[in-house]
């Protein structure tokens, strides 16, 4: 789900239908209102060394500051510029996007996802930003590796990325000791243990699931599972879904045989959701969840609301025993037809420089020495922001449990994968949950809702290539007219 790790869980937690509502609309919106920028975006030519003009407005989609780290870097880029930056906060709604850039109205600058830039890319909504990065002397080389992977599509940079989020293990320790257990049961490099560890910590109280053993985290973590097994759900080249792989299927399989041991997901998810998730009654404060893999934002939520909690961490692992991580966040993007895209460019690099970084997990660590608890860093999408902000910010006697929780996370974050920019990201996506949400319900075994899956999806991906390897072949210039 996407994540701004700059704000706090509970308010990330609110957005998510919203965000979830407004993906949901994309594909309709992508066929009705994408109209006039086409491939025209590709060879626009802004000067992105432009001086802002003092006074003037830059307007900002899906952004806001809400915490310390999404505030400090705003007042300081704003200062920098001497400009004035409007602010529309909440996660990015893609259709009002979408219907604004249709309009030849947008925004001058948009905080997305990192898994809608391949689409608003192929639609020509935004500004390929080669330019952009040269002109404000932005070291790409300084980004994780997936991050930047995920907003270069068909060989152009889109995006400037920004957090990182990944997955860790974490796990009830009183709940693993009472099962003779300890954390590498449940990392995931061997989901037959994982089963095991899943059966052996569930509880029932009256026919009632009382204790989740563990949980696989589905539909949302089944890239996770696949790579676990050396297996991706999409080419390198995004043009390829390889959703029936044998070894998907067997992930699938693996990951869902959980469930079943402990009574079937619908069981499984309506106790989960009856938790007090992030407050003080989160299920591992009350000893109902053995263990599962979850983004790392939520150590930071354990050690802010239960730090008595009796936690174990350690990264996922893949079959073969490495670390591994599926890698989400988010991304600045600028629309094709802003009013003032060097600015922009300026301000996206201010926000993303190391130094704004450091200023911001400067206030967040001084914000949590305030209130006692432990600083674990931010994953930043900078890999030199990242390895700074650890050296002198994040404590290198941080006390058990939370000293293992900092290792797994940058152990996670150093070898994340991430899933190709592609120009038809919704329909994609939707294919595969769905497929997992089938399986879940007792509606498809396994490899009939992946085999179903992999030709939705990839007669979505052939449509969307087409279109855009036709304008390309048409040399950019074709307006990509509503259907």
């Amino acid at each position: 789900m996407p994540v701004h790790q700059r704000q706090h869980p509970r308010s990330v937690a609110r957005r998510v239908p919203a965000a979830a509502a407004s993906a949901a609309a994309v594909a309709l919106l992508l066929g009705a209102c994408a109209t006039g920028t086409g491939g025209d975006a590709q060879t626009t030519d802004v000067d992105f060394s432009a001086t802002p003009s003092p006074g003037s407005t830059l307007d900002v989609m899906g952004f806001g500051t809400g915490d310390e780290i999404g505030k400090v870097r705003h007042d300081r880029a704003v200062e920098a510029l001497g400009i004035d930056v409007k602010l529309s906060e909440g996660a990015l709604d893609a259709q009002a996007f979408l219907s604004a850039a249709a309009s030849g109205n947008p925004p001058d600058l948009v905080y997305a996802d990192r898994t809608q830039i391949g689409t608003f890319a192929s639609r020509g909504a935004i500004l390929p930003l080669s330019a952009c990065i040269d002109a404000q002397g932005i070291d790409t080389d300084a980004y994780v590796d997936s991050a930047l992977e995920q907003v270069t599509f068909d060989g152009e940079v889109y995006g400037i990325p920004e957090f990182n989020q990944v997955q860790v293990t974490m796990a009830n320790a009183d709940l693993l000791a009472q099962a003779g257990l300890d954390i590498s049961a449940v990392d995931g490099s061997d989901p037959d243990a994982a089963l095991a560890a899943a059966e052996a910590m569930t509880r029932t109280d009256g026919g009632k699931l009382s204790v989740i053993g563990f949980d696989s985290k589905l539909p949302e973590f089944l890239p996770l599972w696949a790579k676990g097994r050396d297996a991706d759900l999409l080419s390198a080249d995004g043009r390829t879904a390889q959703l029936d792989d044998p070894e998907v299927v067997t992930a699938l399989e693996k990951a869902v045989a959980v469930y079943d041991a402990q009574g079937g997901f619908p069981a499984v998810k309506t106790y989960r959701d009856s938790a007090d998730f992030f407050g003080a009654g989160n299920q591992f404060a009350t000893n109902v969840l053995g263990a599962m893999p979850m983004e790392q934002w939520y150590v930071n939520v354990l050690n802010e609301s239960s730090p008595e909690a009796p936690m174990a961490f350690g990264p996922f692992r893949g079959t073969d025993g490495e670390v591994l991580a599926f890698a989400t966040g988010s991304a600045w993007a600028i629309p094709a037809d802003a009013d003032d895209p060097a600015a922009a460019c300026a301000y996206a690099a201010r926000m993303t420089e190391t130094d704004a970084w450091m200023a911001a997990a400067k206030a967040r660590a001084d914000a949590r020495a305030a209130d006692g608890l432990v600083f674990t860093g931010v994953l930043t999408g900078n890999e030199e922001a990242d390895a700074k902000i650890r050296s002198e910010l994040v404590p290198a006697d941080a006390p058990q449990p939370w000293a293992d929780a900092i290792d797994a996370v940058y152990a996670a974050n150093d070898h994340a994968f991430a899933l190709p920019a592609n120009p038809a990201d919704n329909e994609f996506k939707q294919a595969w949950q769905d497929a997992v949400n089938r399986v879940l319900n007792g509606q498809q075994e396994p490899k009939e809702a992946l085999a179903q899956a992999q030709q939705e999806a990839q007669a979505a991906l052939d449509e969307a290539w087409q279109k855009w390897d036709d304008e390309q072949a048409d040399g950019g210039s074709a307006d990509q007219d509503a259907q």
